[in-house]
């Protein structure tokens, strides 16, 4: 069966875009979409980065056909954007620890992902992480 198939390139494609937008122009977004007030920019920020890193999930669950190797690369990508944002948007508030920690764990995320997707280069079985 295609649909699904189907469905997840859309949805993958719809939720990149869309988390790009609120991303790198949350002011816009807010405008356009999401006009939930008060505004607030690391909110959208987070949206983004949280929307992408779904929507990469999708995408990549059209091309590798592990499972652990599909969740840790878009949880990758949506932690490194999200750390991002803490970085962009340190002056808004937060902890002052947050930038650092967030970042260290996207990096192990995406060092798991990496070693994970090595494994299954070199032959290992699927069940085996």
């Amino acid at each position: 069966m295609k649909f699904p198939r189907y469905v997840a390139a859309a949805a993958g494609a719809f939720l990149v875009v869309f988390g790009l937008w609120a991303f790198f122009g949350p002011h816009s977004f807010f405008e356009q979409i999401a006009s939930f007030k008060p505004y607030n920019r690391h909110l959208m920020h987070d949206i983004g980065a949280f929307q992408v890193g779904v929507g990469a999930t999708l995408l990549i669950a059209l091309v590798w056909s592990d499972a652990l190797a599909v969740a840790l690369a878009g949880a990758g990508v949506g932690s490194l954007m999200h750390a991002a944002a803490h970085w962009w948007d340190k002056d808004l508030g937060g902890k002052s620890s947050d930038p650092y920690t967030l970042t260290f764990i996207a990096i192990v995320i995406v060092i798991a992902g990496g070693m994970r997707h090595r494994q299954l280069r070199e032959g290992a079985p699927a069940g085996d992480g």
